[in-house]
Parts: C-alpha cells; structure tokens; sequence
C-alpha cells in the first residue's frame, strides 16, 4: 500500500472548497481533529470528490491528496476511489460536458446519430477547451430516449438531465447551461383511479410538506408508531411483500433479522442507485414523491430497531437528489426525523450520499463499500448484511419502489392490500415501458396484469407494428418474443417460463429494429460495468462482447452452432462462479435471446 503522499499542493481554491465541506483544516493541510475521529470520517471521502468536481470539472492531483489528507486515507486508495467512478475526472477536461446516453433505449432511438450529428459540430467525444460531449451508460431516462444529462462545473455548478436529445437541443444546453430545462417527468396515469404507489404523482406537489400531508403523508408512520417495532414487521410479512429491486427476498423476513440482531447500532440502507438500462421507475417516485422515500425509511428505522439510514442515490439524478435534500431538511425541522420523531420518543435520521456512475454499486456490499470511501466492489457473502453490512454492523437494504409499497400496507391493512394482485404475487408494481411503444413512461397496475394487456396500456407499439421481443426486467433480465406476450406478469407466472420481473423494465422492440448491435450493447454495458474483481466475470464479459461483435460482422469462429455452445459455457462459467450478481446475471439477456429469438440468422460467414 503506498502511503507516500502526494506532493502536488492544492490550490486555495481546492482547499476552500474541501475545507467548506470538512471543516478548517491547518495550514499545512493535516485535519485538526484527532486521528481517531479522522479515521472514523472516511465515508465523507465521496462527498468531498463530489464537492471538487462540481467546482472544477474534474479532481486534480492537489485536490486528491489534500482531500486524502484531511481524511487519512492513503494517496493510493484514495486514488483507487476516485478513479473507479465514470462521473469522476482525474485530468482537466472541459467544464461544460454533455453526457449522451448510447445504451440500449436510447440506441434504439438513434443515439448514435446523435454522437454523430455532435462530433460533426463538437469534435470527438472529450475534445474542446471549454465545452464537450461524452457517451454514457443509462441515464435513468429511457422514457425520453435519446436522453442527455448537462453537467457545467462552477461556484453554481449546473445539472440538468435533457429528455428527447436531439443535436440542436445539445447544443443549445452546451451553449447556455444556466438555461437548460429539466426534463419533465411524464406519467401517463397521473391521477388515474386506483394508483397506490402512484397515486400522489401529479396531483400533490413535491416540494411541499404540507401537501404531501393533505394527501395522506405521514398517516402510515403514525400507524407504525402505534404498532411497534414487532407489529409493523407482523403486517409487512403477512402482507407477502417481497423486494421490487429484482431479487424478490421477503422484506418482513429481512426486517426481522436485523431487528433481533443484538449487535448495534443497526442501519436501514435505501438504495437508490437505479442502474439497470431501461430502469427509472424509482427516479419518478423520488423526483414526484420524495416524502413518501423519506417516510417509507423512517418506518423501517421504527421496524428494525436502527436510528440511522443512509440513501444511497445515483449520480445521474440531479432532480431526485436536490428534491430529496430539500425533504430531508423539512423532515427534520418538522419533527419528523430526529430524536423525537412526532413527540413520540423514537429516534431515526437520514443521511444522503450520492454515488458517481458505476452500476456495480447497486449490488448491496459494493454500496457499503462506496458509503464507507472505499472502492464500490462486492464483498463475498456471507456474512450478510442483516448480520454484518454498513460499517460491519446488521443492516436492513430495500430499494425506493419495495419502501414505499410498505405505506401502502400500513394504510390499507394487510386484508385490502392482498385482495391486490395475485395470491402468490400480492400489490401493484411498478412497470417501466420503453422503447417501441406509443406512449412511455412508468405504469403501476396490480399483479397478473398480462404483458399484451400492459403493452396496450401504454398505446401499443408505435405505428402498430409487430412486436418482435420485449426485454423483461432490465440488462440483467430475459428476452422474450411476440408470441409469448399472454403472459401474466406475476413472479410465479414469470419463473414458470424462464422469464424475470426483474426490476420492473418492459422494453419493446418492434420488427424494424436489428437485434444483433441491441444484443452486442448489452455485452458491452456488462464489460464496463464488471469491477473486475473476479476473473469469471472480468474475462467473461470480455469474451461474451467479442463472440457478439463476431456475429455482428458475420465472422463467427467455426460454425454458429459452436458460437452458441461457446456462449453457453461462458454463461454457465459467470453464473457458477462469479462473486456477485453482475457475473451471475451478465448472459442472461443475451442467451434468452438465443433461445426465443432468430439472432443467428444472418450472421453465417
């Protein structure tokens, strides 16, 4: 480990910008506070490089090591962190920067003409003194593809995320930061009857305490504190309420085994970090609902015993983030965070912590990671969080979509809310709809609903064409062709057929589009995206990428039916043997689109 520090000094602006944030420091730089209170800061190591990127437009040399500095945290590590995030820059780069998504939406609504149409005005991606343009993985706004998200460095450091990029509204952003408009969250149900996770979307307005009460806010906490740590675990678990981030583990169960932990403290963790292409169902329900996000935390808090949550957000929503800042401060004037949460004795506090653009984050071991300041890589299981998560200490995960489902049943009883859904699949779920579909954007209708009755929901298939696959649950999810849209999207129902809900994505794919560069997209992503901790899933991703460019040329190595069997081992090697659910989960999408869809054809040398 190299614990020589770095010579290069900070400037005074570095300095006052870190020391705005830490607090003062002494003039050589070393923190004032005791080493022991240094060390036990580390997890400020993120903020603190968030901070000097939003000043300068990138963490140079001086800045890293003064921040490590005050830290304790040796150069090398620190350097580690810094240089493991996308959104990061270690050499100075233009200050103004257009992040154009390519992944899989955007792709299928030209995002590649996009970069085009921008290097033809711009130059090549990362070129340019004073403005630039880079490619990005999903931005979380599929909805609106081709999406872009503006970043301009400074004392007033601009984000904006801009829906339905075209070159002239890129460049128009570029031009004028200051005057780019946020893209503006569409929800096609707004005010429908019988919406439950989104039935204040639209209707209540999101900056206000007040209305967030006059629409039922805060009636589930009270209820909560009437029940006690024991009775509120009782009603999530007899409500059959299981996670909405992809795994479906039973929430009551979770919540209940870190309750009895006799360790302390305990930590509820809400992790927002929605990376999976074609996700944004939570970023709605955290830009339109921020309230319920923080409410929904301060009931698990009640639940597992723990007065302290953490709410780990994506670096790619900056409306999400500045609204849930703005909740947290009216919380806590209010008395409804803090050591005396409705005059009721209970204790619970949040904090935010913002992550920088890396997917592996929202594994749950790799968010304690990045919370803590170190590198956002998964730990091996077990010991599992319930036992030893944030900080070592028992910790309760769920995600913004599974929380605030738990005020739903707080609010109806566990009696009205199963008569919701299916027997096996209870509630509603939120569904996001991209890609060749009319109307886009973020659907909630009960369990069983089937996929063709959902499809025609959102408008059905632009132009009314055919549907020639939908791919369920996001990257990490399946494929599943036209023919098999009579499925009831339930867990049971999906599982019956080899099929995933994932995390809610139903992106649809009509007759016009190649599927063979969507495929090969996919691949990509997974490569970025590995930590390359593992070798099964560092090397593997690799390979699975090249096999889908040789087919993307039509040059496969031997026959198609040797690619395929290839493709299969190096599937079956990810899932056996990686640490976490990257690997395990990186052929998926790709080896159910062997499987239902004619992909191979056209590609023979």
């Amino acid at each position: 480990m190299d614990l020589h520090p770095i010579q290069t000094p900070p400037n005074d602006a570095e300095r006052a910008i870190v020391d705005a944030l830490l607090g003062p420091g002494s003039p050589r730089g070393e923190a004032t506070q005791p080493v022991r209170v240094v060390d036990a800061a580390r997890h400020l190591l993120l903020p603190a490089l968030h901070a000097v990127q939003a000043r300068f437009g990138f963490i140079s040399r001086g800045a890293l090591g003064y921040v490590c500095r005050r830290l304790g945290v040796p150069p090398a590590e620190g350097y580690g962190v810094a240089s493991f995030y996308a959104l990061f820059a270690l050499e100075k780069r233009a200050p103004v920067v257009a992040h154009i998504c390519d992944d899989i939406a955007c792709k299928a609504k030209g995002a590649d003409f996009l970069a085009t149409e921008l290097e033809r005005t711009f130059g090549p991606a990362g070129a340019g003194a004073d403005r630039t343009w880079l490619r990005s993985p999903c931005l979380g706004l599929c909805e609106q593809a081709p999406a872009a998200l503006l970043v301009a460095a400074g004392a007033n450091p601009v984000e904006v995320a801009v829906g339905h990029a075209s070159s002239a509204k890129v460049r128009a952003a570029l031009d004028h930061p200051n005057a780019a408009a946020h893209a503006p969250t569409s929800i096609p149900q707004e005010g429908s009857d019988g919406l439950r996770l989104l039935r204040r979307v639209g209707v209540a307005d999101p900056s206000s305490l007040d209305d967030y009460r006059a629409h039922g806010g805060y009636e589930a906490l009270r209820r909560a504190l009437d029940l006690g740590p024991a009775g509120i675990v009782r009603e999530v678990t007899d409500a059959g309420l299981v996670g909405r981030g992809g795994a479906a583990f039973p929430t009551g169960r979770k919540w209940e085994a870190v309750a009895k932990m006799p360790i302390r403290p305990h930590y509820v963790v809400c992790n927002a970090d929605e990376s999976e292409p074609g996700t944004f169902k939570d970023r709605v329900l955290m830009e339109e609902d921020p309230y319920a996000v923080i409410e929904a935390m301060t009931v698990a808090g009640l639940a597992t015993a723990s007065e302290q949550g953490f709410l780990y957000i994506r670096g790619e929503y900056p409306l999400a983030t500045r609204r849930l800042e703005h909740a947290i401060r009216a919380a806590r004037a209010r008395g409804l965070l803090g050591d005396d949460i409705l005059g009721r004795g209970a204790r619970f506090d949040i904090e935010l912590r913002r992550g920088a653009g890396a997917y592996i984050c929202g594994e749950e071991t790799a968010l304690f990671n990045s919370i803590e300041g170190f590198r956002g890589e998964p730990r091996n299981k077990p010991p599992f969080p319930v036992e030893s998560g944030l900080f070592g200490k028992p910790t309760a995960v769920n995600n913004v979509e599974t929380l605030v489902s738990v005020l739903e049943i707080l609010r109806l009883g566990v009696v009205d809310y199963r008569a919701i859904g299916t027997s096996a699949s209870p509630g509603t779920k939120l569904f996001c709809l991209s890609g060749s579909i009319a109307v886009p954007g973020v659907y909630e209708v009960p369990f069983g609903t089937k996929l063709d009755e959902l499809i025609a929901l959102a408008g059905g298939v632009v132009g009314g064409r055919r549907v020639q696959a939908v791919l369920l649950g996001g990257a990490a999810g399946t494929f599943v062709s036209g023919d098999e849209l009579s499925m009831p999207l339930t867990f049971e129902d999906t599982r019956r057929v080899g099929a995933t809900l994932g995390s809610g994505v139903v992106m649809v794919f009509d007759d016009t589009i190649a599927m063979l560069p969507i495929l090969r997209r996919i691949a990509a992503f997974f490569r970025d995206e590995s930590c390359g901790q593992c070798v099964p899933c560092r090397v593997g991703t690799v390979r699975q990428e090249e096999l889908l460019a040789r087919l993307e040329r039509s040059a496969p190595h031997g026959s198609l039916e040797r690619e395929g069997e290839l493709l299969r081992e190096l599937g079956q090697a990810m899932r056996d043997a990686s640490i976490c659910g990257l690997g395990q989960t990186a052929s998926n999408a790709i080896e159910s689109a062997a499987r239902r869809l004619p992909i191979f054809e056209g590609a023979r040398s």
